[in-house]
């Protein structure tokens, strides 16, 4: 199958395309999504399903099950207009070879500077992500790291310091060195109280 022929499809109803996957069973798995940030609708899904089953007939593709989603609250980032766009949120990375003895790491990502390579981005870490790499390591780290709330992002990592001042801790990774890059999903329920 064409991933080209996919993409176009689902541009031409104004839509961007995040992934399409084979998965077992004959599932067809497609993700999409508004370029410009609004939430994917069923009505979205639905045309997309229609518009490519016509697609896959005439591409002669064969599949038993076809899913239109939208890439969730913890949308996974692949390619490099990704980065630019949800620069300033909050991600998980998962590095493909460890790194000081660590393959995950949360922090904001960060606006890509002038000069730097299409493939490659920064994060800043979170003080929890970075506190808990310095005194733990493992399961315990990532335990700590899950109980801490998405919300409280900060710009400095105490426990690095020197003369006072808080010492930023930013991890700086091309697209090759990373499994896989997930937003954090914030989600406020509210408490009701008032």
């Amino acid at each position: 199958m064409r991933t080209d022929a996919v993409e176009a499809a689902v541009a031409a109803l104004g839509l961007e395309l995040v992934e399409v996957e084979h998965l077992p069973r004959g599932l067809l798995r497609v993700t999409i999504d508004h370029a410009d940030g609004a939430p994917v609708t069923v009505d979205d899904c639905e045309r997309v399903t229609r518009q490519l089953q016509y697609v896959f007939e005439v591409e002669a593709v064969d599949y038993d099950r076809l899913e239109v989603s939208s890439p969730g609250l913890d949308r996974l980032l692949r390619k490099p207009e990704d980065f630019v766009r949800f620069a300033g949120m909050e991600v998980d990375v998962t590095l493909r070879l460890p790194f000081q003895g660590r393959k995950k790491y949360r922090g904001v990502l960060q606006p890509r500077s002038e000069g730097e390579a299409q493939d490659r981005f920064s994060v800043l870490l979170t003080p929890a992500s970075a506190a808990v790499a310095d005194r733990r390591g493992g399961r315990k780290a990532a335990a700590a790291r899950r109980v801490q709330p998405a919300a409280k992002a900060v710009a400095a990592v105490p426990g690095g310091q020197s003369g006072g001042e808080a010492v930023e801790s930013v991890l700086n990774v091309s697209l090759a060195e990373v499994r896989e890059v997930r937003l954090v999903p914030v989600v406020d329920f509210g408490s009701g109280r008032k």
